[in-house]
């Protein structure tokens, strides 16, 4: 089986019918999201959350996000606190994802939500939240990729990935956020970061007027999403915060920063020649890619400042580095 690809710029009431009845045959899909590529399933239906499971060769203790497509959605599966609320409102539609508590009989499945008692939910912008309007039922929808490995940011990348494995490719374009979306869960009026996106937790501070709290080394539960300490990698090793490069690395760099020995690197990127964060986050899976099918034996990055969305990438970039199992 080869997916087919509908690009959704060309034929959107041809991808809205197609994807509804492949949704609603159990199957997953990929479809474009503003953060990354998702792989998209209905939240209520157990075959189809297994599907996603199985595609990714995701370990079924990691809890998927639910997306809806607006705020009345949201309620009918989750119940809102008035920090949580807020967040919703200022953010939503957009790259926030919020752990809120069940709401009792919701309806969305316990391997969705890895078993645990809470949902993280978000509202997407454009075609999904569409898609789920018309299908009316809430999308568990990962990033469409194998997991551990590098998110996909266009439909190419998730066709070279995925596609013997999936019915149906929306084909939505580059995506433009290009991280996943933040995860927030607000506790006893705190609020914590579990992972940072595309939201910058200096938005999220503004908007609450209340100090963000950050997660300090390995977790020990996984309550949300991307915690898994090695995460986003390539197949090639990175090395981080580099001002030089060996032979046989590939470079990843930030804002045209100096780097030294860049002559035998076997390929050389910059996210971001002028230093636009947002730039940076929208080119690093697919700079990742591209470094990676270089050949390189190993992708070194040099320094990306740890403000902004540049504390989204920085995340991405430590777990892709991380030791692998």
């Amino acid at each position: 089986m080869t997916a087919e690809i509908i690009d959704i710029r060309q034929n959107r009431e041809r991808a809205l019918a197609r994807a509804s009845t492949v949704l609603s045959e159990g199957f997953p899909i990929a479809l474009p999201t503003e953060t990354v590529y998702g792989l998209a399933a209905d939240a209520t239906n157990p075959a189809a959350i297994t599907r996603i499971y199985e595609t990714k060769g995701r370990p079924r203790f990691n809890p998927l996000i639910c997306h809806v497509a607006d705020f009345a959605m949201a309620e009918r599966y989750a119940e809102f606190d008035p920090i949580s609320r807020k967040l919703a409102e200022a953010f939503w539609p957009g790259p926030l994802t919020l752990i809120l508590p069940l709401r009792a009989g919701s309806g969305i499945h316990a391997l969705a939500t890895a078993g645990l008692d809470t949902v993280g939910i978000r509202i997407p912008r454009g075609f999904a939240g569409e898609l789920i309007r018309v299908l009316d039922r809430p999308l568990a929808a990962p990033s469409a990729n194998t997991s551990g490995k590098v998110s996909p940011t266009s439909a190419a990348h998730v066709a070279e990935d995925l596609g013997e494995k999936l019915q149906l490719i929306l084909d939505g374009g580059a995506a433009p956020v290009g991280v996943e979306s933040t995860i927030l869960r607000v506790e006893d009026g705190a609020v914590r970061m579990l992972r940072p996106g595309g939201v910058a937790g200096e938005e999220i501070e503004r908007i609450t007027g209340l100090p963000l709290i950050r997660a300090e080394g390995p977790v020990a539960i996984i309550e949300a999403p991307g915690m898994l300490a090695s995460h986003y990698a390539p197949t090639a090793a990175v090395r981080l915060n580099a001002s030089h490069v060996e032979p046989g690395e590939a470079l990843i760099r930030f804002g045209d920063t100096p780097i030294t020995g860049i002559e035998p690197a076997t390929a050389v990127f910059d996210l971001s020649p002028s230093g636009d964060l947002a730039q940076a986050a929208a080119n690093l899976f697919d700079y990742l890619k591209r470094a990676d099918a270089s050949g390189a034996k190993r992708i070194a990055i040099g320094p990306i400042p740890n403000e902004g969305l540049g504390e989204a990438i920085n995340d991405r970039l430590a777990r892709a580095a991380a030791p692998r199992e």
